[in-house]
């Protein structure tokens, strides 16, 4: 492989002014648009030697067939045509949406002359007020029956105040109680904007001066014996206090900010954003986001506030778990899009603020497993998978069986593999292997014990099959929690259509190796580098690139990370009981001390190098205890 891309620009010819750039393949396709502080030291990270950059962002490198960049004067107007560009062009490589959501608002049309709340999913109708989005529409639709008995606006339709206004006899939800706008005869167009204007303000976080007043009026009215009065205040005030019952307090009712919880991997990121007006949550939002290159989550953040404000009106405070470099233009970007007043980019550190993002950040991370399982469990998108998966491996049936393979271990020692199976593109959890690996010079041979071990059990030998089964037994060979049964070995002994190994061409060559030495035939055999879409054949110099987004990518990815999580549970497991069985035999040394000692030295591997000084410098460990210790761990 080159160093790096043909078309780099020389160094002197890149400017160092601020501005933003254009990668474009051959066709003149704009792949990908970015902004800079310093053109000249944002694009030298691109042309770097083409082995260090991360795989997608290699890739779109590789893809483009040149690079143009546009110098701006200000950092806020590379900002600005950074995001002109982005909606003009679509680039592929950008960050893009998943949302496929319509969330109903609820709008109060304060352009009409007797202005009418209602539920909505077009939160562009000229002159409206909106509040939301809500999750669900009924969500909304009790929001307005609580609403609109403490404040009596109008709710029917246009065609309808017309008429009765034309009539002079009340519209039908006025007739029954569900209208107080002019049309249902109650009120004056100028008392009905008064009551619209209370409406507003309420929603917009003036609660607690409308709960106070309709408080007082019930106690006045009740002193003057108007219980009739008095009535109609305490319904009130039970819908206003009902209405702040939905909106848990979280904040200072001062408080008007947008709070963004993010939580991503290498593929996607999910966003859960938390409308917070008045102090409480007002409105919440969820999407998923594409990452088509490896950006962290500083990036991220400036990427999804330039698309969720697009078209609409930031408040005064955005709270983002970290802040993108170029905070200062944000903020002034953002700034642009308010009538009045600036908005301030913030990381919440502490108290109310932080616990709030604490739980957007929960759910931004809950509502990416959703995403993941329910496409995992698309009957038609695991079809769609195994097939791709098949062409793009050329393998002669569907892979209705996968197996894949993982080795965890800490700095060389507790070393374990893991085994996950997933059939019909679903896992088979009941037939998950846990596999322990006495003495491994590396990964790559470690990987060769494991499939060696494995595939022992597809022979046919039935001699042969019973001294694997004793050998795998005598070298800890673990199923699910406990040892291996025979019962199970009927599901250990079928074959899988596909063999995955969690690794680049050196650990598919390992498991080749294993494989061609075990005489078992049939069985297709792939690898996934970690962090990669790469996926690698035996015996091949370039790995197969599956395309974005795909489903085929998406279930080996799936698998890997599932053989990983499940070899590092195993793993975490032993290094446990090791640390425990080794440790605890020490003379003096309890609890509170191991602890200091693993959080000095970070294993046992690591205090075992360890001399009797430094052991003697550890909190609570004194020189002749660190002797001790030491003679211990030396036997």
């Amino acid at each position: 492989m080159a160093d790096t891309v043909s078309y780099r620009p020389k160094a002197g010819e890149i400017p160092t002014q601020p501005g933003v750039y254009r990668f474009k393949d051959a066709k003149g396709r704009v792949l990908y648009v970015g902004k800079a502080k310093n053109l000249r030291a944002r694009l030298s990270n691109y042309f770097a030697p083409l082995r260090s950059l991360h795989e997608r962002t290699r890739r779109m490198v590789m893809s483009a067939s040149g690079v143009e960049w546009t110098v701006v004067k200000t950092d806020i107007e590379s900002l600005q045509l950074e995001y002109t560009w982005i909606k003009e062009f679509d680039p592929p490589f950008n960050v893009k949406f998943r949302d496929d959501k319509t969330y109903p608002f609820l709008a109060i049309t304060l352009g009409d002359e007797a202005p009418r709340v209602m539920v909505t999913r077009n939160h562009r109708i000229k002159g409206a007020r909106y509040f939301g989005p809500y999750p669900k529409i009924w969500a909304v639709r009790d929001t307005i029956d609580l609403m609109i008995k403490a404040f009596p606006i109008r709710t029917c339709s246009d065609s309808s105040y017309k008429h009765a206004m034309q009539a002079g006899r009340p519209c039908f939800p006025g007739q029954i109680g569900r209208c107080g706008g002019p049309c249902s005869g109650k009120v004056t167009i100028e008392e009905h904007r008064a009551i619209v204007d209370d409406f507003v303000a309420f929603m917009a976080g003036g609660d607690r001066r409308f709960v106070t007043a309709a408080t007082k009026k019930m106690k006045d009215a009740a002193e003057r014996q108007d219980y009739e009065a008095a009535a109609r205040y305490r319904d009130q005030l039970q819908a206003l206090e009902a209405v702040l019952a939905k909106s848990a307090v979280v904040l200072r009712d001062s408080v008007d900010a947008d709070l963004f919880g993010i939580e991503h991997d290498e593929l996607a990121a999910s966003v859960q954003q938390f409308i917070v007006r008045g102090g409480r949550i007002r409105g919440e939002r969820s999407w998923t986001v594409d990452k088509e290159i490896d950006v962290d989550t500083a990036e991220l953040v400036d990427s999804i506030l330039q698309q969720a404000y697009d078209g609409e009106v930031p408040p005064k405070e955005i709270l983002v778990p970290a802040l993108p470099d170029d905070t200062d233009e944000l903020e002034a970007w953002l700034g642009e899009r308010r009538s009045s007043g600036k908005v301030h980019l913030r990381m919440a550190q502490r108290g109310e603020k932080a616990a709030l993002m604490s739980t957007a950040t929960m759910n931004a991370k809950n509502n990416l497993m959703l995403y993941k399982t329910r496409r995992s469990s698309d009957f038609v998108a695991r079809s769609q998978a195994l097939t791709d998966i098949q062409e793009a491996l050329g393998m002669t049936d569907a892979p209705l069986r996968m197996e894949c393979y993982d080795v965890s271990h800490l700095q060389g020692t507790n070393i374990v593999a893991s085994m996950v199976v997933f059939e019909d593109g679903l896992a088979r959890k009941d037939q998950y292997r846990r596999f322990s690996i006495a003495d491994s010079t590396d990964d790559t041979e470690s990987i060769y014990q494991v499939i060696t071990r494995r595939l022992a059990y597809l022979k046919d030998d039935p001699e042969r099959e019973a001294e694997a089964d004793a050998a795998a037994r005598a070298q800890v060979f673990e199923a699910g929690e406990g040892p291996v049964e025979p019962t199970k070995r009927k599901k250990f002994s079928y074959p899988p259509n596909l063999l995955i190994v969690d690794g680049g061409q050196p650990q598919v060559n390992a498991a080749a190796r294993a494989l061609e030495e075990s005489g078992v035939q049939g069985i297709f055999l792939a690898g996934i580098a970690k962090r990669l879409e790469e996926v690698w054949l035996p015996d091949t110099d370039y790995p197969v690139i599956l395309p974005r987004g795909s489903e085929a990518l998406f279930m080996i990815q799936r698998i890997r990370d599932e053989a990983h999580r499940f070899a590092i549970t195993h793993q975490r497991s032993r290094r446990k009981r090791d640390i425990t069985s080794v440790l605890t035999e020490v003379p003096g040394l309890g609890p509170s001390r191991v602890r200091e000692l693993l959080r000095h030295f970070g294993s046992v591997a690591e205090l075992k190098k360890a001399d009797t000084a430094a052991i003697a410098e550890v909190k609570g460990i004194g020189p002749v205890l660190a002797e001790t210790i030491r003679s211990t761990l030396s036997q």
